[in-house]
């Protein structure tokens, strides 16, 4: 069975406090942007890629996909990312993931898909085997009223909004590697110093 058409959704929009408020995907970490790493791995997964953003928008959309801004002021956090993919997209369902994990799972658009239809699920995220991401999520647009609604009553956590509802696990306990990501200026470094080191022995 063909799976239906997806929309990924890069968030990109948050405040980066520990990086003294820089802009965290734009950063350069093993020679490029840590947003061009995300973006190559999940562009072959779906049909089309959205960054949500709220700085910097020119250089955003400088790589080929539409920049969507959060919908509602003052960065509430990546639940307004997710509504503004489930706003902006022109598909059924979005997968989302952060513009800080460089080398996320190349099928994660497919291992989500399966875990929902198997459980028969509302959305899916996804599981190292020892705890959830909840940001990697494969979620329906019909929930976005809903989900506007519980931002709007002071609804901050993923988690709770996502229990809300029937959810499946999609294993990566095969790969808890792929959910690494870059919080601090340091693991920034350390990234890329790794990437350079792998090239150099290429």
């Amino acid at each position: 069975m063909t799976p239906p058409p997806l929309t990924g959704v890069i968030l990109a929009g948050g405040r980066a406090r520990r990086f003294g408020g820089l802009d965290k995907g734009l950063l350069a970490v093993g020679g490029r942007p840590l947003i061009a790493w995300t973006l190559a791995a999940l562009a072959p997964q779906v049909s089309t890629v959205l960054i949500n953003a709220n700085r910097h928008l020119a250089h955003y959309a400088a790589f080929g996909c539409p920049v969507v801004a959060d919908p509602i002021p003052d960065h509430p956090g990546p639940l307004v990312g997710f509504l503004a993919g489930m706003r902006a997209a022109h598909t059924d369902w979005i997968v989302t993931l952060p513009c800080d994990g460089p080398q996320p799972p190349t099928d994660l658009v497919a291992r989500l898909v399966a875990a929902r239809l198997a459980h028969n699920a509302e959305l899916a995220v996804a599981t190292d085997g020892q705890r959830q991401h909840a940001i990697h999520a494969l979620l329906p647009v019909a929930l976005a009223a809903d989900l506007e609604a519980f931002i709007q009553s002071g609804g901050r956590r993923v988690t709770d909004w996502q229990r809300r509802y029937r959810l499946a696990l999609a294993d990566f306990s095969d790969q808890p590697d792929a959910f690494d990501n870059l919080n601090t200026p340091l693991e920034l470094e350390q990234f890329s110093a790794q990437r350079i080191t792998h090239s150099r022995h290429d």
